[in-house]
């Protein structure tokens, strides 16, 4: 844009992993700028789990300085000459991923989330070297196939935390047929949890939400939850067998010695079981015997994020249906804070933190 003053790439960045969540205003490399990229000015970034499990080392060891953040919301200040479908000026989104291979099968079935060369917005590496840098941040650049415009609808603050714990409960639902009929069960109450639960009400199912105790009930009552279902009362699944066509199971931890069992008797004949809450590489999901899926022919799968088309569906759903996430915002510099908050547990059910290394005026 003639007159748009240069971006300065700066954000909010762990350089000590024994004190994760103090993040301190680092300058950094941002990608190298292609025909086909996209920059833009960050207004919002929600902070994910994602985001926990990488700066506390769950993961695995970080690059240094790192700066987290994959549910970004700016304004485009620049475009590649070879961008066709985004102008300086628009409203867009970048989710958990911010390059692939764009020729192989799954790039080319639109499944670019499942390339085996995918790019992670954060904490991963160009074919340069450069290093991916997250949205708490001022700025970051994009492929064009890795950013979404936003419809009008949507307010930016609503709309940042669909680019991750959104689409990664939306894509499930939808490659599963959750529809009108359907009967959807939701395991865990929190960022993506109460996203399943939203967009499964949106698309016409009867959804169930499954938690530990009943401090989240009135709220996923009002989230649009048909029944709630309390997981710490004896054989609490026993009245439910055979009922679900999909059970969405967004926790990151299950409790030691527990069962996939219980989940499994509630599934439909080929019901699906799928898994989208990612834990410490040390915790893996419980185990099973071939008994637990060959009574009902229940499936077990897991979904990764979601593609474009996912991204611009779940976007015009949102924007039809006026689905709102329940979020509690912040300043960008108070990022330590809510990722203490998602650590303990406190928050409800999003935090979506405002960039104020340097404002843009939206």
């Amino acid at each position: 844009m003639s007159g748009q003053k240069e971006l300065e790439f700066k954000g909010y960045a762990m350089t000590d992993p024994s004190a994760w969540s103090t993040l301190t205003v680092t300058p950094f490399q941002p990608k190298t700028f292609g025909p086909e990229d996209v920059e833009i000015a960050i207004t919002h970034c929600g902070v994910c789990g994602s985001d926990l499990h990488t700066l506390t080392g769950g993961w695995g060891q970080s690059h240094l300085p790192l700066v987290v953040g994959h549910e970004i919301v700016g304004k485009v200040t620049r475009v590649g000459e070879k961008v066709k479908d985004i102008k300086p000026g628009d409203r867009v989104g970048v989710g958990a991923q911010i390059g692939s291979c764009l020729k192989c099968r799954a790039c080319n079935d639109n499944y670019e989330n499942y390339c085996p060369q995918m790019i992670h917005t954060y904490n991963h590496e160009y074919p340069d070297g450069v290093i991916t840098q997250g949205g708490y941040a001022t700025g970051i650049r994009a492929h064009e196939r890795f950013v979404f415009p936003i419809p009008d609808k949507l307010e930016s603050r609503h709309a940042a935390s669909m680019f991750c714990a959104g689409v990664t409960v939306f894509s499930p639902l939808k490659a599963n047929g959750c529809g009108p009929g359907s009967k959807v069960g939701v395991i865990g109450i929190g960022g993506l949890g109460h996203y399943a639960v939203l967009f499964a009400k949106a698309m016409g199912a009867e959804v169930w939400a499954f938690t530990r105790g009943t401090a989240k009930a009135e709220d996923v009552k009002k989230m649009g939850a048909d029944h709630v279902v309390d997981t710490t009362v004896p054989e609490y699944w026993k009245d439910l067998q055979m009922t679900f066509d999909i059970i969405i199971s967004t926790v990151d931890h299950f409790p030691s010695g527990g069962s996939l069992r219980s989940f499994l008797s509630m599934l439909y004949v080929h019901g699906k079981f799928i898994s989208v809450g990612l834990p410490d590489v040390s915790e893996p999901l419980p185990p099973i015997h071939p008994f637990d899926v060959t009574m009902n022919g229940s499936l077990i799968g897991g979904s990764h994020i979601g593609s474009k088309q996912d991204m611009m569906e779940m976007l015009a759903l949102a924007a039809e249906k006026g689905v709102k996430p329940w979020i509690q915002e912040l300043p960008m510099k108070d990022a330590g804070k809510a990722l203490e908050g998602v650590k303990a547990g406190k928050v409800r059910y999003r935090y979506v933190l405002k960039q104020d290394i340097a404002p843009v005026e939206e």
